[in-house]
């Protein structure tokens, strides 16, 4: 019969959480709306 007990590496989570996630896509998508407003220098 198999050995049916939980091995370590299948109980630790593998990479991001969905919050870290959510909070990197909602950071990305607000600095791309965003413009950067930059006064026009005078020539000479």
């Amino acid at each position: 019969m198999a050995d049916k007990s939980p091995r370590q590496h299948m109980s630790k989570k593998a990479g991001k959480s969905l919050k870290e996630k959510r909070a990197e896509k909602h950071a990305k998508a607000d600095a791309k709306n965003k413009v950067e407003i930059v006064p026009p220098t005078k020539k000479r």
